[in-house]
């Protein structure tokens, strides 16, 4: 019978790997000789620097003392932060940096600073990071790093994910007279801060980018993404903003919906829809049209829908469900007076794994779905009728009897209905018998246990 401590060495790392705590995988190290040799490497292939209680954590000291362990490093986090210590520690940027040079395996940097000077605090890591074969990097501070920063990382070749964000001080970072050098490996890129920056600018950047795959941009002039999109023949994912006619968030218009339909001109192509919807806005509804036609556009492409706050229908997810087979994740706002009401309107999802909806209960009567949306469901049974659940006079409350129902009759293993949340997975179990043991499988339901 095989055990833990006799279990092929080539199987352990890809088992440690899960463990989901750095405590865990230092306790790993302490199992045996393989353990070690397994555990050591996962357990420095992210490094952290951080400042907590004005107690300095940082891995530069383990590194210098034994050297051969920073071959495991790929990715370190450097904090401005660090450096406000130099008083009780003078030599800590010397380490710092000592310890850097000798991660010649490092391919991913994360520099985060708050402090009012990055440009001091970031250049001797900078000049470090330049000499490693960096593929991914990541700057974020509160005030812009300075022109001697960006006048190195202006020369800096072969970076595939870039993040940018300074939120104060200093002209907005688009990428100027550096984009034609990125042009050949740059495939994710976030720009934190672009108002301000004419939308010609931002085109004459992005066409130099064509491998873009993924992209965040904030900031940006709503009316120039849709010029943005036609440079990135690549681009298979976009997180941005819509600022109407200027460069602060507005409420939502009917404008936005069509600005968001421009963004989608290829049919059959989404896959993954969200919207952040700001609560200070108040309540949004989204039109039918727009469902309507995004439906059309890309019902059968469109896996994941997820709109927070922002309010539909019960007909609306009912069509929604019936118009989408390919629907797994459902998240939205509706108005209900039962449970009853909601199976009903997600009963044609037959595909949906995870259902998320805030909930209005309406005092009386019920959502009566109409005719024209029977025709997409089909001859399928109705789901439990959870009416004996419901107590006359007292809001209506989803238990776990109602996501057992719901999980049992459809693909549903993860529900959360106003605030209770639920989530399912059938297991084996053993059951005594009188004559022998027997296995069986049952529908295990667990509900958060934070609510």
């Amino acid at each position: 019978m095989s055990t833990i401590v006799n279990i092929p060495f080539d199987l352990l790392q890809p088992i440690l790997i899960h463990l989901p705590d750095r405590r865990h995988l230092s306790a790993a190290t302490l199992v045996s000789r393989a353990f070690n040799h397994a555990a050591t490497p996962l357990l420095y292939r992210r490094l952290d620097s951080r400042v907590k209680r004005n107690i300095l954590h940082h891995p530069s000291a383990t590194l210098l003392k034994r050297p051969e362990l920073a071959q495991y490093v790929w990715h370190v986090t450097e904090t401005g932060a660090v450096q406000n210590l130099r008083q009780v520690i003078p030599q800590i940027t010397e380490d710092i940096v000592g310890a850097l040079r000798l991660c010649t395996n490092l391919t991913s940097a994360t520099w985060v600073d708050d402090t009012a000077t990055p440009e001091a605090n970031f250049l001797p890591i900078l000049d470090v990071l330049m000499t490693l074969p960096l593929r991914e990097l990541t700057i974020r501070t509160q005030y812009d790093p300075g022109e001697r920063v960006w006048a190195r990382l202006n020369t800096i070749q072969g970076i595939r994910r870039l993040s940018v964000w300074s939120l104060e001080w200093g002209p907005p970072r688009v990428l100027q007279g550096w984009a034609h050098l990125l042009s050949s490996s740059l495939t994710h890129l976030e720009l934190g801060r672009c108002a301000g920056v004419p939308a010609t600018i931002l085109v004459s950047v992005f066409m130099k980018l064509p491998l873009l795959q993924e992209l965040c941009l904030k900031g940006a002039p709503s009316a120039a993404i849709p010029a943005i999109i036609a440079c990135l023949p690549n681009l298979i994912a976009l997180d941005t903003e819509y600022l109407g006619s200027g460069n602060y968030r507005t409420p939502l218009t009917p404008k936005l919906w069509t600005w968001m339909r421009i963004l989608l001109p290829h049919q059959q192509t989404l896959k993954s829809f969200t919207l952040n919807a700001f609560a200070v806005h108040g309540q949004i509804t989204i039109p039918r049209p727009f469902i309507v036609n995004l439906t059309d556009r890309h019902g059968k492409s469109l896996q994941d829908f997820a709109v927070g706050l922002a309010q539909l229908t019960l007909e609306t997810v009912s069509y929604m469900c019936s118009t989408c087979p390919q629907l797994s994740t459902l998240e939205c706002s509706v108005a209900s007076p039962d449970v009853d009401s909601i199976a009903k309107a997600i009963e044609a999802g037959y595909n949906l794994q995870t259902l998320t909806l805030h909930v209005s209960w309406i005092p009386d009567g019920s959502v009566d779905l109409p005719p024209r949306f029977e025709k997409h469901l089909g001859p399928r049974a109705m789901y439990a009728d959870f009416s004996h659940l419901s107590s006359e006079g007292k809001a209506t409350r989803f238990t776990e009897e109602h996501a057992r129902a719901l999980m049992f009759q459809t693909r549903l293993r993860s529900i959360g209905i106003g605030d209770q949340s639920y989530t399912g997975r059938w297991v084996h179990r053993e059951c005594s018998a009188e004559v022998g043991k027997e296995e069986n499988v049952v529908l295990e339901v667990v509900g958060d246990p934070f609510v």
